[in-house]
């Protein structure tokens, strides 16, 4: 597989020492001919890439989106999911991959056990299953759960199959006499009249209960509907770039269980809920924007839990909107302020760099980056790259870093880049379609107090509060070796 050399910044942006040059990287014109070669890596002078794994050869497909937990790296792909031991992270390396197909395979882990999500119809839920259509009655989707207590052999324990398939799930620990299950909230859309089980309008997500101690006691405790006046219609005679999808379940749905609340980006809007009772979660708040965001694809609140940040995936991760034709406003972030328990629109995002018209980009997958008083947070564009954005004044969000390669060209137009981008304990893991796992580290005054945070697990859609003083939400483990 061809992997790109780590090149120096080159064509967008002068290579100049300081903080001040990385301070005016927004401000810095976009330009479409300074679009870097094909795997040509430019970054800002505050990023080291610090290694690439390649993509196992055995996984065929693309790579989707992560957890962590201890010193591993769980990746999911179409095809399976793959196991990185992380203890030392330039010398990240695969521990296993297993083979199980059905995407999006976009995975949580918890104790010994990982949940991958499949909205993909198979004919049955084993791992030598094939496509079958959603219209035939017998077919499988939904939830699989691995043992993954030997990273060197993970073993298959239990599929439950859920309405429509798992587009992707969240994990939501059980608290107090509950602390022995935990929860899954498994988000789905574009139900069919021909699809027995996946059924309009589909206003719901499913929940599933798995028992800790016995996890192939898995099941379905509850559908509950989000949206019981049908949610937003949408706005089927608008054209691309400027249609608004129908509401008709969730994309994804980001969780702060210490503080009982959850945000949705379902598809047509956003939406806040109260999970004090998990099985039972009640939307408090909506938004919605038909002006700018054509789908809702998923949230992250900052450390205090007073806002959220909602992507919008214009084209589905398959177009180019990251250029002149398309603006700032589209396929970009969206923050806002909660205040007075409701959602109040600040700003948006995207970043400011231009992209080929064979390069897939829309703003993606990203988490926070643990800083005392500050809302930072690392992000993937698919082929627009990584970025780092500073919204701590939401009104106002400024990228502070980036990485990013030019067109790939190991793969189709339209059909490469970051999945998602997180950071972990002191790095930035970034899963690339077709390039494997990137390791990168941020060396910035304003990210440096990051380092001090360490933390046991981290499934992005399942935020815990960083103490800001030294370990992190889910308690500390020591410093990792650098080497």
């Amino acid at each position: 597989m061809f992997t790109p050399l780590r090149k120096g910044l080159s064509g967008r942006f002068l290579v100049v020492a300081g903080v001040a040059a990385v301070m005016a990287l927004s401000t810095v014109p976009a330009q479409a001919a300074d679009i870097p070669a094909p795997g040509e890596i430019v970054m800002s002078p505050n990023i080291e890439h610090v290694t690439n794994v390649p993509k196992p050869a055995a996984l065929t497909d693309i790579h989707t989106d992560m957890a962590f937990q201890g010193d591993y790296a769980y990746v999911g792909n179409y095809t399976g999911f793959s196991i990185y031991d992380i203890r030392k992270p330039k010398k990240t390396s695969l521990v296993s991959s297993v083979i199980c197909p059905g995407g999006q395979m976009d995975v949580a882990v918890y104790g010994n056990l990982l949940f991958g999500a499949v909205d993909s119809s198979r004919n049955n839920d084993s791992c030598s299953s094939t496509s079958q259509s959603a219209s035939v009655k017998e077919s499988w989707e939904g939830v699989r759960i691995f043992d993954i207590s030997d990273k060197k052999n993970p073993k298959y324990v239990k599929a439950v199959e859920t309405n429509c398939g798992s587009h992707t799930l969240t994990l939501v620990p059980g608290k107090g006499r509950d602390r022995r299950n935990v929860y899954l909230y498994i988000s789905s859309y574009s139900p069919s009249a021909s699809f027995p089980d996946c059924q309009p309008p589909h206003d719901l997500i499913s929940i599933v209960k798995v028992p800790l101690g016995n996890p192939a006691g898995a099941s379905v405790v509850g559908t509950p509907n989000l949206f019981p006046d049908g949610g937003n219609p949408g706005e089927p005679t608008q054209q691309y770039p400027y249609r608004t999808s129908a509401t008709t379940g969730c994309h994804d749905i980001t969780v702060f269980p210490e503080k009982n609340i959850a945000a949705g980006a379902c598809m047509g809007e956003g939406i806040l809920m109260d999970i004090s009772d998990p099985v039972n979660p009640k939307v408090t708040a909506t938004a919605r924007d038909d002006e700018n965001f054509a789908f809702w694809h998923s949230a992250t609140f900052n450390n205090a839990g007073t806002k959220v940040v909602f992507t919008d995936e214009l084209g589905g991760g398959s177009a180019a909107t990251c250029n002149a034709t398309i603006g700032p406003n589209r396929g970009a972030n969206a923050y806002y302020d909660i205040a007075g328990g409701q959602l109040a629109f600040k700003g948006y995002f995207k970043i400011p760099r231009h992209q080929a018209d064979t390069e897939n980009c829309v703003a993606h997958n990203g988490s926070l980056i643990p800083v005392k008083g500050k809302d930072i947070m690392v992000q993937a564009w698919y082929q627009g790259g990584i970025s780092v954005v500073d919204f701590t004044d939401s009104a106002n969000p400024q990228e502070i870093a980036f990485f990013e390669r030019g067109p790939d060209s190991t793969a189709p137009a339209l059909s490469g880049g970051f999945w998602s981008a997180y950071y972990y304990n002191g790095y930035i893991y970034g899963s690339d379609f077709n390039l494997g796992l990137d390791v990168l580290k941020i060396n910035d005054p304003r990210t440096n107090k990051a380092k001090g945070v360490k933390a046991d697990i981290l499934n992005a859609q399942t935020q815990a509060s960083y103490a800001e003083h030294g370990h992190g939400g889910h308690g500390g483990h020591g410093d990792h070796d650098d080497d």
